[in-house]
């Protein structure tokens, strides 16, 4: 198996707080560490945990954050291939409170990587499975030549420019900023799953058809639920390239997913193994 993501990498400083503080409030952490992360990040590494290796394709920053980044990644098995921009390095502040919710602030503007930079492009042609989560209209052309291409809707202003053919769209029913509806992109997706936390999701096919998927049973209890959305866009990436039907995909997923939960941050629950 042969799978890559093209996105966008955060570095993070994650909190655990008994609760989240009211406005003017000052809490204590019970535990607090950096380590890199995002969406492209986090998806990177539960493919490389699944496929024994996984190539990202990205853009971080030139400064101490990105350079750490960077190290972090290929230290979890992640063969990172940067574009280095002279903004600071994307960071985010994660606050987890005692049920395990995860509250995000974001510093600075996601970085993708863009078809101009030099960066080995022609590594993806042939890959098994790839999945997209930030970049320029060219990149998300470029993603298009796995043989398995997933994204997520929170590149839309990509995709849509781009006009190609996605095998998946992972989008949300209710988050503002992960929404499709029919039109958003031409032609329209293969198939669009629409998560919904932990009553599962729905699965809608070209036709129409839409299947709903059940939240995989937890195996342990909740600790943080950073990242889970990623690992499940992973789990499904993983089993489209593996040949897996859709639901057979999901299931994977969802298992990735609830796995995640299970850890203190993104990666110390994360499925080593599809099976």
């Amino acid at each position: 198996m042969r799978v890559a993501v093209v996105g966008h990498v955060e570095w993070i400083e994650l909190a655990l707080v008994d609760r989240m503080p009211n406005a003017g409030e000052i809490v204590h952490t019970q535990g607090a560490w950096q380590e890199p992360a995002g969406g492209g990040a986090v998806a990177a590494v539960q493919l490389a945990r699944l496929a024994g290796e996984c190539l990202l394709i990205t853009a971080l920053g030139d400064d101490e954050f990105g350079r750490r980044a960077k190290r972090g990644l290929e230290q979890f098995g992640v063969m990172v291939e940067a574009a280095w921009r002279p903004e600071p390095q994307r960071r985010a502040f994660v606050h987890v409170d005692g049920r395990g919710e995860r509250t995000i602030t974001v510093i600075g503007e996601r970085m993708g990587p863009v078809a101009t930079d030099d960066l080995p492009w022609e590594e993806l042609d042939g890959v098994d499975g790839i999945y997209f989560t930030a970049g320029d209209a060219e990149a998300v052309r470029r993603a298009r030549r796995g043989r398995t291409f997933v994204a997520t809707a929170r590149a839309m202003a990509a995709l849509s420019e781009a006009r190609v053919e996605l095998d998946l769209l992972v989008a949300s029913s209710k988050d503002t900023g992960e929404l499709y509806m029919p039109g958003d992109m031409e032609p329209p997706p293969r198939l669009v799953a629409r998560t919904d936390a932990a009553a599962g999701g729905s699965l809608e096919t070209a036709g129409g058809e839409v299947i709903r998927w059940e939240a995989a049973p937890l195996p342990g209890p909740i600790v943080d639920t950073y990242g889970a959305g990623d690992c499940f866009a992973a789990g499904l990436t993983y089993g489209l390239a593996d040949g897996q039907s859709p639901a057979d995909a999901l299931k994977l997923g969802a298992r990735c997913g609830a796995a995640c939960v299970t850890g203190r941050g993104p990666y110390e629950g994360q499925l080593s193994s599809p099976d």
